[in-house]
């Protein structure tokens, strides 16, 4: 296989490729938006394979930011990407380096620069899609930080950055050996910590939102542990007309985050 790049007067010049494979300390993000907003976010790609014969408005922009950020692609037939990848990719594949987590204690203290800082903390929130939707809503809505315990939470995967259409590649997640410990942490720098649950009598619209706030969001099965919702200053429900109970967690932490957002703005 080769490698396409183009050169100073716009065309294509070949260079040396090879067969896709990656190391352990790789993985991949698929779909034309999560790899544009990965290459838009700085992030080191090591190499974009993109299907043969891919066409589209999408797709063009996508090879002209490949172009202009100098990052390394190779044309390949879908067969190989569908190796690469089980999932809907798009015919675009790019492989990174391991994204690593980041030190809860280091973004806790650079938080401390921004006026009214906002965590989202996930108790036992374990589906990928899920997790990925809220650090989109996250990300959308100025959240510093995501927080997970070590045991029961999604993983930091290809799928996830997918469903956060990239969000995840700009977001500091952070896991922690507990939540009980990160929320004490929090408290010490000064945040009201917020639980959200339909157990609740006060409604998330009474909930002063205007400092910084952590939001603990919890499954939908078993919702959030007794001993961390015991640690929750407050604790605040969506309120509900239909006869379902409960919404799903993804579009809960969009319904609470964009409540704090507009006492913001407001």
């Amino acid at each position: 296989m080769e490698t396409s790049r183009k050169n100073n007067s716009g065309k294509y010049r070949k260079i040396a490729g090879g067969s896709p494979a990656v190391d352990k300390g790789q993985f991949y993000i698929f779909g034309i938006h999560p790899v544009e907003e990965a290459v838009k976010s700085g992030r080191k790609i090591e190499k974009v394979y993109l299907k043969q014969g891919l066409e589209g408005e999408s797709f063009r922009r996508l090879l002209d930011l490949l172009n202009e950020k100098n990052v390394p692609f190779q044309f390949v037939p879908y067969e190989r990407l569908a190796r690469l990848s089980a999932s809907a990719h798009q015919g675009v594949v790019a492989v990174i380096p391991k994204i690593e987590y980041s030190d809860f204690d280091s973004v806790l203290e650079a938080s401390s620069k921004e006026k009214n800082p906002v965590f989202v903390l996930l108790d036992s929130v374990t589906d990928v899609r899920n997790f990925g939707a809220i650090a989109r809503t996250a990300e959308c809505t100025g959240v510093s930080g995501i927080v997970v315990p070590a045991k029961g939470a999604a993983a930091l995967n290809a799928d996830a950055i997918k469903a956060s259409a990239g969000a995840l590649l700009r977001m500091n997640v952070s896991k922690v050996p507990n939540l009980r410990a990160a929320i004490y942490l929090l408290k010490q720098s000064g945040f009201k910590i917020v639980a959200l649950t339909e157990k609740s009598d006060a409604e998330i619209y009474s909930v002063g939102m205007n400092c910084p706030i952590a939001f603990v969001m919890g499954s939908e099965g078993s919702g959030i542990s007794r001993s961390v919702l015991d640690l929750c200053d407050e604790k605040a429900k969506i309120p509900m007309h239909g006869s379902i109970g409960s919404l799903n967690v993804s579009v809960a932490s969009a319904v609470v985050l964009y409540e704090m957002y507009r006492q913001r703005i407001g």
